[in-house]
Order: structure tokens, then C-alpha cells, then sequence
């Protein structure tokens, strides 16, 4: 069995204001826990794509970039479980600071499975390296992940 590459790479990501509002706009929505989920499906047999929007509610800059981080994470090691031809908009709602990389993936597989978009087969959920570290956004300790 060939290995799926986990890259995130330039081409997966949503860029500019006018994408993202017409996504919030015309596409669909679900709130899961830390996350909002704002979707929409395209034409094209293409990847799933991400944007990420954290506002300053989140707290400063440190904390707002730490939690894009961890929800790039997240998407990234979840890819290949998402509906092909989909652009996502994840909007990180305040109680995800201080919550661990583990609890973000699940909120972001809860709000996939209840939005139609979760492939049910593939890997085994929770396999990564990277979901059983524990990270954190953790205010105290913004550069800290080992917390």
C-alpha cells in the first residue's frame, strides 16, 4: 500500500477575504465545539481546501497564531478522510485556547462526520504521532508545546 503524503501544502489553502466571504455566504455551516465549520462543495475533482479565521477574541497575536497552527494540524493529518472537490472555513471559537491538538482533531472530525463530509473508510482515527502529543494553546506559555 503506497503512503499518503500528509503535506498541507500552498495549493490546500483558501487565500483572500473575497473567498472566505463567499463561502460564509453560500455555504453551509456547523458549530462543534471549539469550531465553526463553514463549507462549501465545488465542481472540480479537486483536494479539500482550508482557510482558517481567528478572531482577536481569541487573545493577542501569539495565541491567534498558535491556534491557526494547530487547526492547519488538525485538517492536515485528517485530509485525506474529507470529501474531495470541498473549500472549508474553520473559524476557531474562544473556548479552543488551552485545549489540546487531540480535542481540536475530534471537534474537527465531529463537525466533518455531522456535515456529510467524513469518508467512513481509511486509516484508523487518532493514529498520528502528532494527535497523542498533547499540544496545546496554552496563554501562559504561548511558545510552549510541551506544556
Amino acid at each position: 500500500m503506497k503512503a499518503r503524503r500528509l503535506r498541507l501544502g500552498r495549493d490546500r489553502k483558501l487565500h483572500g477575504s473575497r473567498v472566505f466571504a463567499a463561502i460564509r455566504a453560500a455555504g453551509l455551516r456547523r458549530v462543534c465545539g471549539c469550531l465553526i465549520l463553514n463549507w462549501r462543495r465545488v465542481e472540480a475533482d479537486l483536494p479539500p481546501k482550508l482557510g482558517v479565521v481567528t478572531s482577536r477574541r481569541l487573545g493577542g497575536a501569539v495565541i491567534r497564531s498558535r491556534a491557526r497552527r494547530l487547526i492547519r494540524e488538525a485538517f492536515r493529518q485528517q485530509q485525506h478522510q474529507i470529501l474531495r472537490a470541498v473549500e472549508v472555513v474553520l473559524v476557531a471559537r474562544p473556548s479552543l485556547v488551552g485545549k489540546p491538538i487531540a480535542v481540536i482533531t475530534r471537534d474537527l472530525q465531529r463537525c466533518l462526520r455531522e456535515a456529510g463530509l467524513w469518508k467512513p473508510e481509511g486509516e484508523p482515527v487518532g493514529s498520528s504521532v502528532a494527535v497523542q502529543t498533547g499540544a496545546t494553546v496554552n496563554p501562559k506559555l504561548p511558545c510552549d508545546s510541551s506544556s
